[in-house]
């Protein structure tokens, strides 16, 4: 590890480098344990641009870290972790809509500072009557700043489409120290980081085949930069979207607001075979579905460990949980019927319709069952992140689930299958017993496996978390060479001297998508405090508390 220089004397803002300080920020969420040289938490955005200036004329690596919730591998690595958990902050944006009449006005915009939660941006926007419906499972924790970075989704995506349709504009700190907001629509080039990239790559991004940049099909896509995106809008708001730190930091988010719907309705849909839901929630999306979730006899299983009951009968191999949002009871509840009535035609042997409130939560709840029981496994079994983001158009998503639990079968681990089915989109959690001897290699085993399953349906490895340092050495056996080049085209252009957050989105030379495993028994063991901090942040899904905060004062100088 190469040791970090004196901070500039003007930094405002924590830094430590310390043990402690290093070991609580080498993991995060995922499989990963990389040790930082140190950890600084800017007091603002403008602490932030000194510090970005500073490592930039230094050749010092930053790495953007919001609550460290991520799976990839993102918000981990060999450099200075930049944790921008002091920007805070919530106002009304800029456009305001009248509601009711004209008598009462709503904002249709909302500003949130990078380290707002998106559960606290969701009870603002919802006390006006509006809502931000971008909500992935981690919610009560993500930071908004995260979100955008990783282009997060979450379940609604099949009827609100992905998060950047959502993002009007975001406050940047760039590499060089340039701080600035990127909007819609607005010409940027006295940012000299978008100038660069007007200059000297636009061009071959809107000369390049349009097969190239995309994969078609692909409902949701969180790999390499949206090039496609920006050659449709022509905004580079849209390639700082999903970057993952390595264009800019993220410091503040303009957000579009919709109409709090007022009506909802569920539906639990058993099936006997795995294939068979997952045909029938490629469907849902246009019979009306605001939620499409795919979980799968292991998912049930894990849930009703414990004695918990759960609402489906035995001998299930999957269920579809679907919700329908209207602007009124009765609209919803057609719309359940009709998806009811698709999931019955398709194969379904349990079906329960949730019409009140109560009983929609009581649906829900089972959605969210299995993860805090998946921490509670070890020592016998560690739950890895190893394939847990893979997307392919929804024709294909039948072939897919049965091409991931054939890779666990031949590498002998059971697997925990959910996700956004309506989407076709999966997280797998792999089951392993870290004290066999062949447990790595046959973790090795899935991944390509799995890997060489997407290219083959055409799908992608990162539907919303990202590439991290998890996926990025994988990105040759998805994209094409001509892609990958624009991507560190894109990525030179923003970030000439390479420190924000290196690895990413570019592979670096030599890098592997397993290296050190935070569970692997042979690592060196953490220090004590840290080691608390970790499993308290994990047992609790305390990702929102400052980790320097749940350590000791550091040593005295």
């Amino acid at each position: 590890m190469t040791a970090l220089p004196r901070l500039p004397l003007a930094f405002r803002g924590e830094c430590r480098d310390d043990a402690d300080a290093r070991a609580v920020y080498s993991e995060a969420a995922g499989v990963a344990r990389v040790m930082p040289r140190g950890v600084a938490v800017p007091a603002d955005a403008d602490d932030l641009a000194l510090l970005a200036q500073w490592a930039s004329e230094g050749g010092v690596p930053l790495i953007p870290r919001g609550a460290g919730s991520s799976m990839a591998g993102g918000a981990v690595g060999d450099g200075l972790i930049v944790d921008l958990g002091r920007l805070g902050g919530l106002e009304a944006g800029r456009k305001r809509a009248s509601v009711s009449g004209g008598r009462t006005y709503a904002p249709t915009r909302l500003v949130a500072g990078a380290a707002v939660i998106r559960d606290d941006l969701q009870r603002a926007a919802n006390s006006v009557g509006m809502s931000f419906p971008v909500d992935p499972s981690s919610s009560a924790f993500a930071t908004v700043g995260g979100m955008v970075a990783t282009h997060a989704a979450g379940s609604r995506t099949v009827r609100y489409g992905p998060l950047r349709e959502w993002i009007e504009g975001v406050e940047c700190v760039f590499a060089d120290g340039t701080r600035g907001w990127v909007h819609r629509g607005a010409v940027l080039d006295d940012i000299p980081a978008i100038a660069r990239f007007t200059r000297d790559v636009a061009p071959a991004i809107r000369a390049a085949d349009v097969r190239l940049l995309r994969h078609e099909g692909v409902r949701k896509e969180s790999s390499g930069y949206a090039l496609e995106a920006y050659r449709r809008s022509g905004d580079v708001l849209d390639l700082l979207i999903g970057s993952e730190g390595t264009l800019a930091f993220i410091t503040a988010v303009e957000v579009r607001l919709t109409p709090l719907p007022i009506a909802t309705a569920s539906l639990l849909a058993g099936f006997a075979s795995v294939e068979a839901a997952a045909t029938s929630a490629a469907d849902l999306g246009a019979l009306g579905a605001s939620a499409v979730e795919l979980l799968d006899r292991t998912f049930l299983e894990v849930a009703g460990r414990g004695g918990r009951a759960l609402p489906v009968p035995d001998g299930l191999e999957a269920v579809l949980l679907t919700e329908a949002e209207a602007l009124d009871e009765a609209a919803a509840g057609a719309a359940i019927a009709a998806i009811r009535q698709r999931c019955e035609s398709g194969g379904a042997v349990h079906l329960r319709t949730a019409l009140s409130a109560g009983e929609e939560a009581t649906l829900w709840a089972l959605r969210h069952a299995a993860s805090p029981i998946l921490t509670t496994l070890a020592p016998a079994l560690q739950s890895l992140q190893l394939v847990e983001d893979g997307c392919v158009p929804p024709a294909r998503f039948a072939e897919y689930v049965r091409a991931v639990r054939a890779a666990l079968d031949r590498a002998r681990f059971a697997g925990v299958i959910f996700g956004h089915a309506g989407d076709a989109h999966a997280h797998v959690n792999v089951l392993a017993d870290v004290r066999e001897p062949d447990w790595r290699s046959r973790c090795e085993q899935v991944l390509a496996e799995v890997t060489a399953a997407v290219a083959r349906l055409g799908g992608t490895l990162a539907g919303e978390h990202g590439d991290g340092r998890l996926r990025t050495p994988l990105l040759p056996q998805v994209w094409p060479p001509e892609t990958l080049a624009l991507f560190a085209a894109v990525k030179s252009a923003f970030d000439p001297a390479g420190v924000l957050n290196p690895g990413v989105k570019v592979p670096a030379a030599g890098a592997r998508a397993l290296d050190a495993i935070k569970y692997d028994p042979a690592l060196p063991p953490l220090p004590r405090a840290a080691r608390e901090a970790l499993e308290l942040v994990t047992r609790e899904r305390a990702y929102a508390r400052s980790r320097l905060g749940l350590l000791p004062p550091p040593p005295a100088a």
